[in-house]
């Protein structure tokens, strides 16, 4: 997510290889290609947002009771649907289900019926190595200005990924949420692992990566399970093509290196999703949505109400810089109006909103 580095990552299995030998494929109990393909070509063509209401700095401050915003996240996702989304994607965190796991799933819930009403599906992330790794419950900091994510956490952090000894609580968040959700309609794919090797962790984070297909095989949801490739760590990337039963992957890139790593992951024979894009003046609407339209990847663009977590700004923007010119992500202004007139127009247009 929000890459500090940006790196290749494209795909490093031969194609079909997860089906020709044994592995994490089968002894997870992993889609066939056949199964994961039916699942997809009954989709409308995803195309959706990493969502997080502009009120919430960071997971935490969007999950936990006293922060819990839903007349935002209601006019926000309803300003998602005007644009012709059908599904966002949503991170969780294991320390709001600690806190309260029952209020946890009822806001879960909550969430679900606001995003049912707009004709929405989530995609809920689980675990992230991204950002802030020293995760705390309570009050969440103010934003620090002109600072993309200041205040984005990791999930469990840094410190938990590295110590297995603390994992069992980790397994009864995974089972306990899917679990409860996995016949629920509602809800499109669980992403498990966000961007794992970020913040230098590299292969450190392979085996709760492993842990977490594991756990939530478990619980034997209805919907697909994956963890998106988005750098060049081969064991990392090895494992999630292997582990997934529909392949996602991030990609911040031009329209050229887009549309070559389409190619190459759809190699492997199985549905491919963009779980993360729109890096502008790299990654641009305008160029990248049509890709993504032609060749029915599912996509979901980073950001979509310019709000706490300031991810406008681009990565390593100095604090106190003003408003770039040029946002970095997000959609719309505070209001709901669009950042550019033109990007929105597309979004509408593509997807028959108009």
């Amino acid at each position: 997510m929000l890459m500090i580095v940006i790196l290749g990552a494209m795909s490093s299995l031969p194609a079909h290889a997860e089906e020709t030998k044994s592995g994490p494929a089968t002894e997870m109990n992993r889609w066939t290609a056949e199964k994961a393909n039916q699942w997809y070509d009954k989709q409308p063509w995803l195309v959706g947002c990493n969502f997080i209401p502009s009120t919430a700095i960071n997971q935490l401050e969007m999950w936990q009771s006293d922060t819990f915003d839903p007349a935002s996240i209601d006019r926000e996702l309803k300003w998602a649907s005007d644009l012709g989304m059908n599904t966002v994607r949503v991170y969780l965190h294991d320390l709001a289900w600690e806190a309260d796991a029952k209020g946890f799933k009822n806001r879960i819930e909550g969430f679900l019926g606001i995003a049912e009403k707009y004709g929405i599906r989530p995609m809920f992330v689980l675990f992230d190595d991204c950002w802030n790794g020293n995760p705390k419950i309570g009050k969440q900091p103010e934003p620090v200005p002109s600072i993309h994510n200041s205040g984005w956490l990791q999930s469990p952090g840094k410190s938990v990924v590295n110590n297995p000894e603390s994992w069992p609580r980790l397994e009864r968040y995974v089972k306990d949420v899917i679990g409860t959700f996995a016949r629920d309609k509602r809800i499109l794919l669980w992403d498990l692992y966000n961007e794992p090797g970020n913040s230098g962790q590299e292969s450190r984070s392979l085996p709760l990566l492993k842990k977490a297909f594991e756990w939530a095989r478990a619980a034997k949801p209805d919907q697909p399970l994956s963890a998106g490739i988005w750098f060049g760590n081969r064991e990392l990337n090895d494992f999630q093509l292997a582990a997934s039963d529909v392949i996602t992957f991030h990609n911040y890139h031009d329209a050229g290196k887009l549309s070559a790593e389409i190619r190459d992951l759809k190699k492997h024979g199985r549905a491919v999703i963009c779980t993360e894009w729109l890096r502008r003046g790299h990654s641009e609407v305008n160029a990248c949505l049509p890709i993504f339209k032609k060749e029915n990847v599912g996509c979901y663009n980073w950001g979509l109400v310019s709000g706490k977590t300031q991810t406008i700004y681009a990565w390593g923007t100095k604090k106190d810089a003003p408003e770039p010119q040029r946002w970095f992500h997000d959609l719309l202004r505070k209001d709901g109006s669009p950042f550019d007139p033109k990007e929105t127009a597309l979004f509408r247009e593509i997807t028959s909103r108009k």
